[in-house]
């Protein structure tokens, strides 16, 4: 009697197309796409829009068994998604702060050595190279911080190395001017 019931409850759940489950896929895709899986879990979420398309495929064949198993893996697919990218998104985010960090403490040094310079009567003409750099290593800075504001943080780590990259040549145009200001003396 009982494997009867359960045969007879297969047949009916598998009699119907499974709009349920499949609604319950769209809906996990888009808290996905939400929560940024999109971005930051790619193949998780690609794999979920796939089994769902699948699902939707399935069911146009009348094969509602084949469309459960496929809106099923497409919501657990998406959730995995939406876990992978919140995890990547916080170590990305960590990652660019650092870095911003970093690239904050070289603009710094880059100052105190600009001022240093001119403290030791540097000509301006000298310098200007260097304070060009170092303005444009601050502007690009500026925009790496509004960039892991906005949670953009392939944008950020591009501006932070363009800014190390400028700040690097300051420091260098700044050493070099300094040490051959020693040799003259």
């Amino acid at each position: 009697m009982a494997a009867l019931l359960v045969s007879l409850c297969l047949f009916v759940a598998c009699a119907a197309p499974p709009t349920r489950e499949m609604d319950q896929a769209q809906g996990s895709i888009d808290a996905a796409r939400a929560a940024g899986a999109d971005r930051y879990a790619t193949e998780q979420y690609d794999a979920a829009v796939k089994a769902l398309e699948n699902a939707h495929d399935a069911v146009g064949q009348r094969d509602y068994r084949l469309a459960l198993n496929y809106a099923l893996d497409s919501r657990d697919r998406a959730q995995r998604a939406a876990k992978e990218a919140a995890t990547q998104q916080a170590v990305q985010r960590s990652a660019a702060e650092r870095r911003l960090g970093q690239v904050t403490a070289s603009l710094d040094q880059a100052e105190q050595r600009l001022k240093s310079a001119e403290s030791a009567r540097v000509p301006r003409r000298a310098l200007a190279a260097a304070r060009t750099d170092i303005a444009a290593a601050e502007a690009s800075l500026q925009k790496a911080g509004t960039a892991i504001q906005q949670d953009n943080y392939k944008l950020s780590q591009e501006q932070l190395a363009e800014s190390a990259k400028k700040l690097e040549s300051a420091m260098a145009e700044i050493d070099t001017v300094m040490r051959g200001r020693g040799k003259r003396r």
